[in-house]
């Protein structure tokens, strides 16, 4: 028998390789010699790919140091995997919101310009292959402030820089790309994005997503003027109009910037980490998946790692379990979407903290593990 296990990252407590083997433990307790268990991490794009992939595909986390959303500077880490000259990179991990306290949100002055010190970081290290996640934004820049680290001049009436930010994004009068290195041309860029909201409008960038970051219901529209400025001045400048490409207004415009810039693809995260990490190879041999996530709930159904998997799993027929955290009263819909049967893996009255504790969490997951294969092993 082949098993592949397929686990998201807990968040909080595992991560997906330790979700992973505390299920592949559980399983060796009672498997039997011709038992082959195969763990594979996985995500869906958000927190925590840059770990799956990178540690899927054998490469190493490196850091740099790079601007933060506010101007100061901070430990961005991503991953490299050398013999693919491949960067695997979280936008968050320079222009996130968790580097940034409630109180400290400036929409006028939030900048992604260090996610581009890191791109520039990756090609110094030998990258042309780029991975990104672009979840988890502080910013609503349009990508300006990437694209600026990148060598892109945005230059305003005197022909002077604009400031970083949002803020000054109507006071674009010309762009240049005299400065921007020859060797972007070279880099691949894929991006894993699940949101299709256009860059401007009422589903856009700024009126959907700006007041998590600080824009004030007074000044959505201002905003989103502003917006509409830069992309007029980018349609000029490029040849193309991507303002209302699904995606566009991803991480505060910045799918804009890579879709307009640096001809980025979008598509679905789960499609592109699983495609990626190869596991249709090892699911298309295999007689069972398991997979799983901290919570499963009626959102899982919707796209999430376990549905992504056993969607996967039942192109060839295979049998899925998925084990969780937590199960809601509708996970009901995760048996629609192709999984055949999921189990909490908590197993008596707890804390929300205490069965978060790793080593709990891990002792849980083996222990419910074991009990699913015995029971399994009886058909």
């Amino acid at each position: 028998m082949k098993i592949v296990v397929a686990m998201d990252s807990f968040k909080g407590s595992m991560d997906s390789l330790e979700a992973g083997y505390a299920v592949k433990r559980g399983i060796e307790r009672v498997c039997k010699e011709d038992t082959k268990i195969l763990v594979k991490p996985v995500a869906d794009g958000g927190e925590g790919t840059m770990q799956a992939v990178t540690a899927g595909l054998g490469g190493e986390i490196v850091s740099a140091e790079v601007t933060g959303p506010l101007g100061t500077k901070v430990q961005a880490s991503y991953g490299i995997v050398k013999e693919r000259g491949l960067a695997v990179m979280e936008m968050a991990e320079a222009a996130g919101i968790t580097l940034m306290e409630p109180s400290m949100l400036d929409p006028v002055s939030a900048t992604t310009y260090g996610v581009g010190e890191m791109i520039l970081d990756a090609v110094r290290r030998g990258c042309r292959d780029f991975i990104f996640g672009i979840g988890g934004s502080a910013t609503t820049d349009g990508g300006a402030g990437m694209l600026s680290a990148l060598g892109y001049e945005f230059l305003d009436e005197n022909k002077k820089p604009i400031p970083l930010g949002a803020g000054a994004l109507d006071r674009i009068r010309e762009i240049r790309m005299d400065r921007v290195p020859k060797v972007l041309k070279q880099c691949r860029f894929r991006t894993a994005c699940d949101v299709e909201n256009p860059l401007l409008g009422p589903r856009g960038a700024v009126c959907v997503f700006g007041p998590q970051k600080g824009v004030k219901e007074s000044e959505i529209e201002l905003f989103d003027q502003k917006m509409a400025h830069y992309a007029d001045q980018t349609a000029a400048f490029t040849g193309k109009d991507m303002r209302m490409q699904p995606g566009a207004g991803a991480a505060g415009g910045l799918g804009f910037a890579l879709l307009s810039y640096l001809n980025a693809v979008l598509e679905p995260g789960i499609s592109l980490v699983l495609r990626i990490l190869g596991l249709e190879e090892e699911i298309r041999t295999a007689d069972l998946v398991i997979t799983g996530e901290g919570r499963m709930d009626a959102q899982t159904a919707m796209g999430k790692v376990p549905v992504g998997v056993a969607k996967l799993a039942k192109k060839y027929g295979c049998s899925v379990v998925a084990l969780a955290g937590g199960v809601t009263r509708d996970a009901g819909k995760c048996n629609e979407a192709g999984i055949d049967a999921f189990f909490p893996i908590v197993r008596g009255v707890s804390t929300l903290e205490e069965a978060m504790k790793k080593e709990q969490a891990m002792a849980n997951m083996e222990d419910t593990a074991e009990q699913v294969f015995r029971l399994l092993l009886l058909r």
